[in-house]
């Protein structure tokens, strides 16, 4: 197949929806597809296959986005005009703007859409400080409805809790295909030499980007309420607008948080160090650092929030803890190092959940899905 992926979003993997990108060209390209991406990342102009277009101009929005790590694409009708063109698919990540206009021109063109679904609506209204507001919320979702994916063959949803609360929000089903976004088999358990900085501690990690809706806060006050308070190291892996906010309410702690930013490689490494991984983020539609966490061989505590989806990640009650509730999260964190043998032992009950979630198998079920989009546009010009 000719595919056109279209990146509103797409630099450095420091995000979710990046990385999900990034994932699905390597993966298709691999398979043998010609693979076209648009995109506004400078460092990748004259790399076959990439189409650039400049960045967004949004005024004093764009230090705040730079401090997330990410950057929007400007549309230019001509680059997306000479990407698409002779495409036999083309699926956008996020619908926002460049998205937007290779959605009218693919139309057109009679060029079947699909679409990943990586932008929970507080994602984007909590940026505004309405992350909490239901009605922009319902509003978030109605307009995306309207302005992308309603055009849509296929649609890609990471977990059936995204794609329940979409469709319930805006009252209809959708041709929805729930796929997780997979784990690399990089993310393993491997026998690493601990870091001696680590000698003594307890080493808790969580990955994900210094945000308000990861709810970092909490688990730094949990570790302040932890028996084991004074052993106890967190480490932060990401980059985000909050990390000074978040540096300072760590002071408290007898260590001081990590701040760090990964690579893969290391951050295997880094997991394979650790002893428990929490996940306190309150809002989150997959959450496959999460999951890479499990695959290395560490037992979870996540928040049992209603708006995030990687409270089914649990598969013990004790996996989860009360939202937004960092008196019980030291609770859970307590027990699990009070009681290491019940977490060998959970750990292992996990390895079966993780292959669940195998990246080649995931991307077998991305490339039906593109597929299927295809057939079916090329069955109704038949018909």
């Amino acid at each position: 197949m000719n595919i056109t992926v279209v990146c509103d979003v797409l630099g450095e993997a420091n995000n979710g929806t990046t990385i999900a990108a990034l994932n699905l060209i390597r993966s298709m390209k691999e398979r043998g597809h010609n693979v076209r991406v648009i995109c506004s990342d400078g460092n990748r102009k004259g790399q076959d296959g990439f189409y650039i277009v400049p960045t967004l101009n949004l005024g004093p929005l764009n230090n705040y986005l730079k401090k997330n790590g990410v950057a929007l694409s400007r549309p230019v009708t001509k680059t997306v005009a000479e990407a698409i063109d002779g495409a036999d698919v083309v699926h956008f990540m996020t619908p926002f703007s460049l998205s937007r206009k290779a959605i009218r021109l693919a139309k057109k063109r009679q060029i079947p859409l699909t679409a990943g679904f990586h932008c929970q609506a507080e994602n984007f209204t909590s940026h505004l400080f309405l992350k909490d507001a239901k009605i922009s919320n319902r509003l978030f979702y109605h307009c995306i409805w309207g302005l992308a994916y309603h055009n849509c063959a296929c649609i890609h949803y990471p977990t059936q809790f995204i794609r329940d609360t979409f469709e319930h929000t805006i009252r209809r089903e959708t041709p929805g295909y729930v796929i997780s976004n997979g784990v690399n088999k990089a993310f393993h358990p491997e026998a690493v030499e601990r870091d001696p900085k680590y000698d003594g501690k307890i080493v808790i990690q969580f990955t994900g980007r210094l945000s308000k809706e990861k709810t970092h806060k909490v688990l730094i006050d949990a570790v302040a309420l932890s028996k084991y308070r004074d052993r106890i190291q967190l480490v932060f892996a990401g980059i985000g607008p909050l990390h000074d906010k978040l540096e300072k309410r760590g002071r408290k702690l007898k260590n001081p948080p990590e701040f760090r930013f990964f690579s893969r490689e290391d951050l295997v490494k880094q997991l394979n160090m650790a002893d428990l991984y929490v996940h306190p983020a309150e809002i989150e539609i997959e959450a496959i650092s999460c999951l890479e966490a499990i695959a290395c061989g560490l037992v979870p505590v996540i928040a049992n929030s209603p708006r995030s989806a990687t409270r089914y990640f649990a598969i013990d009650e004790r996996n989860l803890f009360h939202n937004k509730d960092p008196k019980d999260l030291a609770k859970r964190i307590d027990y699990w190092i009070e009681h290491p043998e019940e977490k060998k032992a959970l750990a292992e009950r996990y390895r079966g959940f993780v292959e669940q979630h195998e990246y080649e198998h995931c991307m077998d079920r991305m490339e039906q899905m593109l597929s299927d989009a295809v057939k079916e546009q090329r069955y109704e010009k038949r018909a």
